[in-house]
């Protein structure tokens, strides 16, 4: 892009580690933030956390922090704090701004901050909300989610693989962060912001309706497998193996299921003795096992090519069911522009994504993610003015790396 990226002047320290922070910080990174990331000597708990290259090196960690600046601190030494806490000191009117999910260290609180910069915003990410850890399936089991997930005939909880609620609140870190940075610019005041991963989940839970029809309902919600709740919508498997998943949410939806299936005819027969107009979503979900009768023979007589021929070009929403490595080899992911070959020093080089947002219809490229400690003569030089005597001795006496 010739014109800068939106965040352009904006620095932040990050001192964080697993998911919801750090994919806050690259958040605002791939928007043009200079994030500087802070890790102990050696790296955080995150450094070797799988998915792992052949190497042995984190795909993880690299996925995450893509388009920062890396500083390895001796976090246990007071020396090596009041390095982190004058870098947040430092950077100008655009900076002040801190990221952490770290238990509050001495001299890298609110508190301890603001004495050396006024304005200064602070975020920290806590587990729950009285401060006690939680990480994002403690808190999936608390708002309910795996009780609902699975097939019906099971008993178990059933943990969703996508951590949804890191992720949430790594967005609404992002947030929260130029919110707060917006009311500076107009204020000249700083922040302190928190946020709890565990309210990400009940606050979730609670837009979507799901806790208040709780409280309403006389039957707990049941799991029901891949069925969508409130409409017709469901996996069926085609002659060779192919899963597809198809839902109907309007009218023209629905139409549209009965012409492919040749099925019009029988339609005003059924709807008769059902008592019911399938043309609502919500008579269809009521009246889901006499649909699914007719649908899942459908499927099973056809090869996939056969199906895939019958449904696209229709306004019926639908979707094979891939596997990651399926994904990865298909014509459509190698075509995405989202998606640019990056040669990562530690993991090597593969496709990665940039930002999903287009900027006047402009893709932002995937940038490298750095090594531990890569930046750190670079930026204590440029932001505290340090001199290469002076980096060089707190290199020897092992208070950076």
């Amino acid at each position: 892009m010739t014109d800068p990226l939106p965040l352009a002047g904006m620095r932040v320290i990050e001192l964080s580690s697993y998911i919801a922070s750090p994919l806050g910080g690259m958040t605002l990174a791939q928007l043009g933030a200079d994030v500087i990331r802070i890790d102990p000597l050696g790296g955080a708990a995150d450094r070797n956390r799988w998915p792992l290259a052949p190497n042995g090196a984190s795909l993880y960690w690299a996925g995450l922090n893509k388009g920062k600046r890396s500083v390895a601190v001796d976090l246990r030494s007071e020396e090596g704090r009041s390095l982190i806490s004058d870098l947040v000191a430092s950077s100008g009117p655009d900076g002040g701004i801190m990221l952490t999910n770290a238990w509050p260290r001495p001299g890298l609180t609110y508190e301890d901050l603001r004495r050396k910069r006024p304005d200064v915003i602070h975020l920290l990410l806590n587990g729950r909300r009285d401060g006690t850890t939680a990480v994002d399936y403690l808190a999936n089991a608390v708002v309910g989610f795996p009780m609902v997930t699975g097939p019906a005939e099971l008993a178990e909880p059933v943990n969703h693989v996508m951590p949804a609620w890191d992720v949430a609140a790594g967005l609404y870190i992002a947030v929260g962060l130029l919110a707060a940075e917006r009311r500076r610019s107009r204020t000249g005041l700083g922040q302190r912001l928190e946020i709890a991963l565990e309210d990400v989940a009940v606050a979730t839970a609670g837009n979507l309706g799901y806790l208040r029809e709780a409280e309403l309902s006389t039957h707990p919600r049941q799991r029901e497998g891949n069925q969508v709740y409130g409409d017709f919508g469901k996996t069926f498997a085609t002659s060779d193996g192919v899963h597809v998943m198809i839902l109907t949410l309007t009218p023209r939806h629905w139409q549209d299921l009965i012409r492919i299936l040749d099925f019009a005819d029988a339609v005003p027969a059924l709807e008769k003795a059902l008592s019911a107009d399938l043309g609502d979503g919500d008579q269809r979900y009521e009246h889901r096992d006499v649909i699914n009768g007719f649908v899942t023979p459908w499927f099973a007589a056809r090869t996939f090519a056969e199906v895939e021929a019958a449904l696209t070009g229709s306004s019926l929403l639908w979707s094979r069911y891939n596997t990651f490595s399926e994904l990865v080899s298909s014509d459509a992911y190698a075509r995405n522009p989202m998606l640019a070959r990056i040669e990562q020093v530690e993991t090597g080089g593969y496709l990665a994504p940039g930002a999903p947002l287009l900027l006047d219809g402009t893709q932002i490229a995937p940038e490298l993610a750095p090594t531990i400690g890569q930046h750190t003569d670079e930026v204590l030089a440029e932001l505290l003015d340090l001199g290469a005597e002076q980096i060089r001795d707190l290199r020897d006496r092992s208070i950076v790396a």
